[in-house]
């Protein structure tokens, strides 16, 4: 009986701390878990950014108004006033 039980024990310990045993098996799932939560977030900024390319694409005035904030490019017509900060902030 003390042969089986230690047998049994044995089987256990093998399976809980053994190569590719439960232990491994957590650790694992753990990567797995990490590595879908990363997966899901670069597709979300891939949607994103398939999204920019087509108002790029297809929207002048996205295009447009990229071009202002990227290259600080005026329209025809505008004209383009320059304050001083520091001296509006001393009145």
């Amino acid at each position: 009986m003390s042969l089986i039980i230690l047998i049994l024990f044995s089987m256990f310990l093998l399976i809980i701390f053994g190569d590719n045993g439960f232990v491994d098996f957590v650790l694992i799932k753990g990567e797995k878990d990490s590595l879908v939560e990363k997966n899901e977030k670069l597709n979300q900024e891939n949607l994103v950014m398939y999204r920019e390319i087509d108002r790029l694409k297809n929207d002048p005035k996205f295009v447009e108004n990229m071009v202002r904030q990227e290259l600080g490019v005026i329209g025809k017509n505008e004209i383009i006033f320059k304050t001083d900060k520091k001296q509006n902030k001393k009145k």
